[in-house]
């Protein structure tokens, strides 16, 4: 399971903080933050090489998406689109709103269950799709939306701030009363420590860490950090540009270093 983590501050002159880990197999091969796709020269993102879409990406007009699969729905399904698709479609819009909203009118059934976060410097949503986790009291698969309120959510492969997450019980925590990071000066210490710690429940097993290591080759692969800034932010009105620092290995051993926006 991936993990999401999301500072919301509105008002604030950087209103948006997220930070994400990539849990998956060690040897599926992909590509780090750049502009991989010429025919979205505005997308930067991770590229995943074996299916062509992205996990987690940002925008020329401030927008960040990511996309995390919900239990029990690891790997592809024939006939399914990779759900990497969604990064790239979302990054595809110029205000999170818009994103969030056309993603909602896709078709459920095309995809593997997720959950799908875009968001901008105005508005935060996390979409929910449980295809896979369907029944007859279930009813018709749907993709949901659901707005970002201020304060800290916590997305894995379950619901917002889910308990019946492992991971969100035993670190949801630690993020609440963790030192915010301040992008401008570029202090996220705290939040780096959290994001690199395999400590867990011992009850849980190593997957309620934050980052992973198992002996089925299945760990956590990359870490980012991502900061969207407010408007504006110098005297001449011109706005900041968002700080993504991205770890190309487990955050525990690799250190993070600005991706170019």
């Amino acid at each position: 399971m991936c993990t999401v983590v999301i500072l919301r501050r509105p008002g604030h002159p950087w209103p948006l903080v997220l930070a994400a880990n990539r849990d998956e197999m060690t040897n599926r091969p992909w590509q780090p933050p750049a502009r991989h796709w010429p025919d979205r020269p505005q997308i930067v993102a991770g590229k995943d090489d074996l299916a062509g879409g992205a996990w987690l990406g940002v925008n020329d007009s401030g927008v960040v998406a990511g996309v995390l699969n919900r239990a029990n729905s690891l790997g592809p399904s024939a006939g399914k689109r990779s759900r990497g698709e969604l990064v790239l479609e979302a990054l595809d819009h110029t205000t999170a709103s818009a994103a969030a909203t056309r993603a909602s009118l896709l078709d459920p059934d095309a995809f593997r269950s997720f959950n799908l976060v875009v968001a901008d410097r105005k508005d935060a949503y996390w979409l929910r799709s449980a295809s896979d986790e369907g029944g007859e009291e279930a009813g018709p698969a749907r993709i949901e939306i659901f707005e970002l309120q201020p304060g800290i959510s916590m997305i894995t492969a379950h619901d917002r701030n889910d308990p019946a997450s492992a991971r969100v019980r035993a670190n949801l925590p630690l993020f609440e009363v963790a030192d915010a990071p301040d992008p401008k000066t570029g202090k996220w210490r705290s939040w780096q420590k959290i994001m690199g710690s395999q400590r867990h429940p011992p009850a849980d097993g190593p997957e309620a860490a934050m980052t992973i290591v198992t002996e089925r080759g299945f760990e956590t692969v990359s870490s980012s950090l991502i900061a969207l800034p407010g408007l504006p932010q110098s005297l001449r009105g011109r706005p900041a540009k968002p700080v993504w620092l991205f770890a190309a290995g487990r955050p525990d051993t690799v250190p993070y270093k600005p991706v170019d926006l």
